[in-house]
């Protein structure tokens, strides 16, 4: 669904997740090879999901911060959730890390609800751990 590399996909979550550990090139290709996930996006902007029977779930998504609060994350989830219902799943499934608010606000406005959270789930460099928030949409 995407030309986007292990390596271009590495680079921006690297960019976009300073305060925790971002995934790396191998950790990327490994993710790729597995025949249930897909990525779609570009260099700037990308999610990596997968859909198993009627469940699709968002592994990452990701914006490089030079191309943030342009909407693009917005426009790429609304993309993935056409690409998942395609795929025939019924219920998408999501976590983000609770101190990131403009995260969440993205998926409520995208229809997905809190289901749930998982502390200490996030490391953070020089901080303490963040919980997770889990989150949930079902898809038509």
């Amino acid at each position: 669904m995407t030309d986007l590399t292990a390596d271009q996909m590495a680079d921006t979550h690297r960019a976009a997740f300073n305060q925790s550990r971002p995934w790396g090139k191998v950790e990327f290709e490994s993710l790729l090879k597995d025949r249930f996930t897909f990525a779609i996006g570009n260099r700037y902007c990308f999610a990596l999901g997968r859909v198993i029977a009627d469940e699709a779930e968002l592994l990452t998504l990701a914006t490089h911060p030079d191309h943030q609060r342009q909407g693009l994350a917005h426009a790429l989830m609304q993309r993935w959730m056409s690409a998942v219902t395609a795929k025939s799943a019924r219920d998408a499934f999501l976590e983000v890390a609770q101190d990131n608010h403009s995260a969440q606000h993205l998926y409520l406005k995208l229809g997905f609800i809190r289901v749930g959270h998982r502390k200490a789930y996030y490391t953070r460099k020089n901080a303490p751990p963040v919980a997770a928030v889990l989150m949930k949409r079902q898809l038509p």
